[in-house]
């Protein structure tokens, strides 16, 4: 393959960060869009404009991405109009002046064909560079209702990529005949995964693949809560399935020593890690039911491979997106959504019927995949392009 024509690249900023719900997709956007102009014979310029403490800037720099930080300021929600005028609230709303100028000055001197802000307080200063710069500004919105960045920003948008229909009706009146329906972009090999790899690689030999197997997950740190109520469920799903729990790095050493106490015949299907690396594909192809969080990159990976899912929303996520994300599922016989007081009885009886029921599984698995859009990446790249033309 000749290398790509520099003297003809696309220019790329992205912004957006914080958390890996805003910078893994834009990751995989960047990657698509990569692979594209590839075949073109075209060469990608990125710069990606983030805060120094965010995930970004240690994601961006790893990938060979240019970086540059800018001063943000993050707005701590309440109910009472009060706290929101707090002072760190104040202090930080203080910084955003300083980080729009500094955006400012990085689109100015990059030109790009397109700005890409995929959410998080980073991305307004950008975004609103990106408009007085008159750059085309593309936003891609992960959860059902607009985030506080992309609400911001929303006026001022050549193109809103959202992740799911239900979404377009949410949105400002005036500013959805710029809406386009893309799904959320996700990592390829995710969709690759292959059940016998991961009995190899995680020596699941005690594995009685006659039962159904259960993947929980809290996301990389894992959830004392999640933890706690499959703890006290565990005897009861070791009788009925076999358990891959990714619990957390902090929390292996406990789970393990409860784990002993378990029947011998039955703690031979309980597989405890403490993080999922790159075997997670092959976890997802042999997990029957997955139990975990409800953020906006879980749920286009379990639409997008079908998996069955029982939901333990975080409570504490930002505008309470992952119940809105789980109820929105679950609505659609997608999901199940534990909402409120979670217990080891309310994910029995949850889990229960998808164990004892394999038509249920495929039944829920067709509803979720009916939602998924492994092609996510792909239907962004197509509307960045298309942003260049108006």
């Amino acid at each position: 393959m000749k290398e790509p024509d520099r003297a003809n690249a696309f220019r790329l900023i992205v912004t957006g960060g914080g958390t890996g719900g805003h910078t893994y997709p834009a990751l995989t956007a960047i990657r698509a869009l990569q692979k594209r102009l590839a075949a073109e014979g075209r060469a990608l310029d990125v710069l990606w404009i983030g805060t120094a403490e965010g995930l970004e800037a240690r994601i961006a720099p790893a990938e060979g991405i240019a970086f540059a930080s800018v001063a943000t300021g993050k707005i701590r929600r309440s109910n009472n109009p009060l706290k929101i005028m707090s002072a760190a609230n104040m202090r930080d709303m203080a910084r955003v002046p300083l980080g729009v100028a500094q955006a400012r000055k990085l689109v100015a001197d990059f030109r790009p064909d397109v700005v890409l802000a995929t959410g998080g307080y980073v991305a307004v200063p950008a975004g609103l560079a990106a408009r007085m710069c008159r750059r085309p500004l593309v936003l891609h919105e992960q959860t059902v209702r607009l985030g506080l960045a992309n609400r911001k920003l929303a006026g001022s948008a050549t193109r809103i990529a959202v992740s799911s229909e239900s979404t377009v009706p949410l949105l400002p009146e005036e500013v959805r005949g710029a809406a386009v329906v893309t799904g959320n972009p996700i990592r390829p090999e995710v969709l690759a995964g292959h059940p016998d790899k991961a009995v190899q690689a995680l020596g699941l030999h005690g594995f009685d693949r006659r039962l159904p197997t259960v993947y929980v997950t809290g996301g990389a740190q894992g959830s004392q809560q999640i933890n706690g109520v499959v703890r006290d469920a565990l005897s009861w799903l070791l009788e009925r399935a076999n358990v891959i729990h990714q619990c957390g790095p902090d929390n292996v050493e406990e789970l393990r020593q409860y784990a002993a106490t378990l029947l011998a015949a039955t703690v031979g299907r309980y597989h405890l890690a403490g993080f999922m690396g790159p075997e997670l594909p092959d976890v997802f192809a042999l997990a029957d039911v997955v139990v975990s969080r409800s953020g906006a990159g879980t749920l286009a990976e379990l639409t997008a491979l079908g998996k069955p899912a029982v939901f333990i929303p975080l409570a504490s996520s930002a505008g309470n997106e992952q119940a809105h994300n789980a109820r929105h599922l679950e609505e659609a016989g997608a999901a199940v959504a534990l909402l409120g007081d979670v217990t080891a009885a309310r994910l029995r009886d949850a889990v229960g019927p998808l164990l004892a029921d394999p038509a249920r599984r495929e039944e829920m698995a067709r509803r979720a995949l009916a939602h998924g859009r492994p092609d996510a990446a792909d239907r962004l790249v197509d509307v960045i392009l298309s942003a260049v033309s108006g």
